[in-house]
């Protein structure tokens, strides 16, 4: 799914095209970086309520073409500058990230599937 396509299904906006044509294979939401750290793969769009400088450096680590923000967050000039310099694209959705992820879902861009069970300590 094109980012395009992604952010008319959620009504959002592009803020930061990707610096790539990148066509998004899955979707993973999240507000753990440690989670995303973990769990990202190519070509995945990220959804998160997260709006710091450490979204936009995990995302660069974990090679993520695409950061969509939920619950209508915009992010700061300072962020956008820096997802620009580094070549990450940048949406923003006004829905919630339950609602974010059920309207992408529907429109058929999968998440990462059933995940293993892992024991917490």
């Amino acid at each position: 799914m094109k980012v395009a396509e992604i952010v008319e299904v959620v009504d959002g906006e592009i803020l930061i095209p990707p610096a790539r044509d990148v066509d998004v294979l899955q979707a993973f939401a999240a507000d753990l970086m440690s989670d995303v750290l973990v769990l990202a793969e190519p070509q995945i769009l990220m959804i998160t309520g997260m709006v710091n400088a450490q979204t936009i450096r995990t995302a660069e680590m974990a090679d993520i073409p695409v950061i969509l923000f939920v619950r209508g967050k915009r992010p700061p000039d300072d962020m956008l500058v820096l997802a620009r310099e580094i070549g990450i694209g940048i949406a923003f959705s006004p829905y919630t990230m339950y609602e974010t992820s059920g309207l992408l879902y529907a429109a058929g861009l999968p998440g990462l599937g059933k995940m293993p069970v892992v024991q917490q300590r």
